[in-house]
């Protein structure tokens, strides 16, 4: 049986403003936890602070980017502050770029790194801060298959989430030197249905979409409140996540092969890119967050895989049992 979760009392989410971040900001609210939300667009913070507080919780909207180390580091804070010690800190901002690496920009790539691993670097460092001192807390890094297999098109993307793995084992390795209480864990994802692919940059001659099979934020979220209550190193959310990385691990040169096939069309949609389209790689787009994007009709609600990662004695046994079955009705058979 999977145990009881904890509830933390207080819990900081980059990126809260769409997507999997807020997702995460209303799971992590049904549960009781008072929640400081951090992202650029203040309006869009304020809507997702109020579904947060039909919960019957504290809501503390921040507006920031978190590429700026010094307003990560103030906002924690005044989290403290006002909410509490800091229990979980999610680390979630991202931005990303579509196009091949000789499409991009200098300022772009060292844009998406600056948000997409740094705001990582500098959120870890801002919650350690508080939580070394208590010895309590876990900080979730929210990852992705793409931190081990990466794919054409996202260059800046995949070597961000790659930095991140890097950043984190070092850093848990420091804890575990200091037989630190504060526990570091990474959930890898999978394709998901956020708003993203309506609004990031884009190089590519059509539409970016996720590559199948893709999953609704809702997954997500519940996958990173489970990692925030259990002492595990990292958690895999999807088939296709656990697939992707041992496949990188038994024939990374079949896959850069593959993807060199397949990884253009798979990340475009028939419709053609708009030159007027939104980017929000500088500036956040306002009116259109929300928490899915526009693959609802192609997107999954639920995982087998991460349900049987996150009740794992219950798998077992479960496996063993059908093993054992199997094992006897075989030794009954005549010529057994």
């Amino acid at each position: 049986m999977q145990r009881k979760l904890d509830r933390p009392k207080v819990v900081v989410i980059t990126g809260a403003s769409a997507g999997v971040g807020r997702a995460a900001a209303l799971a992590f609210a049904q549960r009781g936890a008072h929640i400081a939300l951090l992202a650029r667009d203040a309006a869009a913070l304020d809507d997702t602070a109020d579904q947060v507080r039909k919960s019957g919780v504290r809501a503390m909207p921040v507006a920031l980017d978190v590429s700026d180390a010094d307003a990560v580091e103030a906002a924690a804070s005044r989290v403290e502050a006002e909410l509490g010690p800091i229990d979980v800190w999610v680390n979630n901002a991202m931005l990303t770029v579509f196009g091949p690496v000789a499409s991009l920009t200098p300022q772009e790539f060292s844009r998406v790194t600056q948000v997409t691993y740094l705001g990582y670097v500098w959120g870890t460092m801002a919650a350690l801060k508080r939580m070394a001192t208590r010895n309590h807390g876990c900080i979730v890094q929210v990852g992705s298959a793409l931190a081990y297999r990466s794919i054409p098109l996202q260059s800046a993307y995949c070597g961000a989430k790659h930095a991140i793995r890097g950043f984190t084992d070092a850093l848990r390795c420091e804890l575990l030197h200091e037989h630190s209480r504060v526990h570091l864990t990474m959930v890898q994802m999978p394709a998901l249905n956020t708003p993203q692919f309506d609004w990031a940059e884009n190089h590519m001659p059509h539409a970016p979409q996720p590559v199948a099979p893709i999953y609704q934020p809702e997954v997500a979220a519940r996958a990173i409140v489970w990692a925030a209550a259990h002492r595990r190193r990292e958690v895999y959310v999807g088939m296709s996540t656990a697939k992707a990385i041992l496949a990188n691990k038994i024939a990374p040169g079949l896959l850069d092969r593959f993807l060199g096939r397949t990884g253009y069309q798979t990340q475009e949609r028939a419709a053609p890119a708009s030159a007027a389209g939104p980017s929000n790689l500088w500036q956040p787009v306002t009116g259109a967050h929300r928490i899915h994007g526009p693959f609802d009709a192609q997107a999954t609600g639920h995982s087998v895989a991460l349900w049987l990662d996150t009740h794992r004695p219950f798998a077992l046994g479960a496996a063993l049992t059908i093993a054992a079955l199997s094992w006897r009705r075989w030794c009954r058979r005549p010529d057994g």
